[in-house]
């Protein structure tokens, strides 16, 4: 008998009509013959409720009681599940986090994932019993305080869990029936892809294709978890084709450019006749990385008399303000002419394992682009992916370029 976890989304169980179609699901693949643990989401919607009650209960902001509150969301949908199973005939119970228990840190609204011991569901399992867990949430036991893992956390809760009860796969329901080689919306001759390797998907993911949490996909790619992106959309008695996220090596034909993803949420800062000397870096970075202030693209530009340099760097748009006042705040010891910055700039990358083997891939993008007329502002590359930032207004035009320059379209 096969084991395996099923994850579905906040649209998934959006309302009782929609757990009814998650249970009809669930029945499916208990009829098949396997054990299975369901990870669940909150209803659409309700996290955010729950955030804005916080907001709105006191300035008294407290990390541990917004886990707690937070958390209560997938609590809800967890025994909702397991009644609805229960009134089909299934023998199913719900489980929150701590029970289990899945042991984190203490970063509360971003806590890692450390234990998970699943004896408890195994146990449940060798009696007929579906489990029910309330994903997004752990314990952290010194203190035996509710932690949760940050937004899109129950793909995380579910690929930790497939790990640790040594399931054979773990399918992630979602809104779209598997990954695709760009947004469909904005290039409507976008492919499904029948397979991707984790690597593909982790540059996908943190690129800003949506489909996964980066960290759902970085916990699979270690445990070797294979991962199953499917649309709880489709009739539960015919299921469709989805996309099979694994290792490389099972993948026979590699494209060189598998997907083409876009992130809108980017801002970039510019610093201006900077003094090139040592340790003026450390000055500008060192203060933006203890504010966990993430630094994505860097370019610096020496002027021709090698004294002074212009520094131009990213960092996500939520992030802006906050980074221009530590480097404001660091002035004297950075020692800048002025500084510029814009929140009207997007960042285009195409992902593949296959540019390992190809040279002049990035190229051909660079003289694409240049005969659109789009001006390209910063670019970085590594093994099997290259990013560039440009103006936001040529975001759609740029990705339907590169996805037909690289064959992605659909025939």
């Amino acid at each position: 008998m096969s084991r395996l976890v099923m994850k579905f989304g906040g649209t998934s169980v959006a309302n009782v009509e929609r757990i009814r179609n998650v249970a009809a699901h669930v029945k499916r693949e208990v009829d098949a013959g396997h054990e299975v643990a369901v990870v669940v989401s909150a209803m659409a919607g309700k996290t955010n409720e729950l955030v804005a009650w916080c907001k709105e209960a006191g300035s008294h902001f407290d990390n541990a009681e917004y886990d707690a509150i937070v958390a209560s969301g997938e609590l809800v949908t967890a025994g909702l599940l397991a009644l609805v199973l229960k009134d089909i005939g299934l023998k199913s119970r719900s489980w929150q986090g701590w029970q289990i228990p899945i042991l984190t840190d203490s970063a509360h609204g971003a806590a890692r994932i450390a234990k998970i011991d699943g004896s408890a569901l195994v146990d449940g399992f060798n009696g007929g019993e579906i489990a029910i867990v309330a994903g997004f949430q752990g314990l952290h036991a010194p203190s035996n305080r509710v932690t949760t893992l940050g937004r899109g956390g129950s793909d995380t809760s579910a690929v930790a869990l497939a790990a640790a009860i040594h399931a054979d796969r773990c399918d992630i329901y979602t809104d779209v029936d598997g990954v695709y080689t760009t947004d469909p919306r904005i290039v409507h001759r976008a492919r499904r892809l029948d397979k991707i390797s984790f690597e593909e998907m982790l540059e996908m993911a943190s690129l800003g294709a949506k489909v996964l949490q980066v960290r759902s996909v970085e916990v699979a790619m270690v445990h070797k978890v294979k991962l199953f992106v499917r649309s709880s959309y489709d009739d539960p008695a015919d299921p469709k084709l989805c996309t099979l996220i694994c290792d490389e090596e099972d993948i026979v034909e590699q494209q060189v450019v598998t997907g083409i993803a876009f992130s809108r949420d980017e801002a970039q800062i510019t610093l201006r006749e900077v003094a090139d000397k040592p340790g003026v870096a450390a000055a500008i970075f060192g203060p933006l990385a203890e504010a966990n202030i993430n630094v994505d693209m860097i370019i610096q530009v020496v002027s021709e008399d090698a004294a002074t340099t212009d520094i131009t760097f990213t960092v996500s748009g939520a992030d802006f303000e906050r980074a221009k006042k530590i480097i404001e705040a660091r002035r004297e010891a950075i020692n800048y002419a002025r500084m510029n910055g814009t929140e009207d700039v997007v960042k285009i990358s195409a992902i593949g394992v296959g540019m390992r083997s190809h040279s002049g891939v990035a190229a051909r993008a660079f003289q694409a682009l240049a005969a659109k007329g789009i001006n390209i502002r910063a670019i970085t590359t590594s093994e099997i992916k290259f990013s560039m930032l440009i103006d936001e207004p040529y975001t759609e035009l740029a990705v339907r370029t590169l996805h037909s320059l690289y064959g992605l379209d659909a025939r």
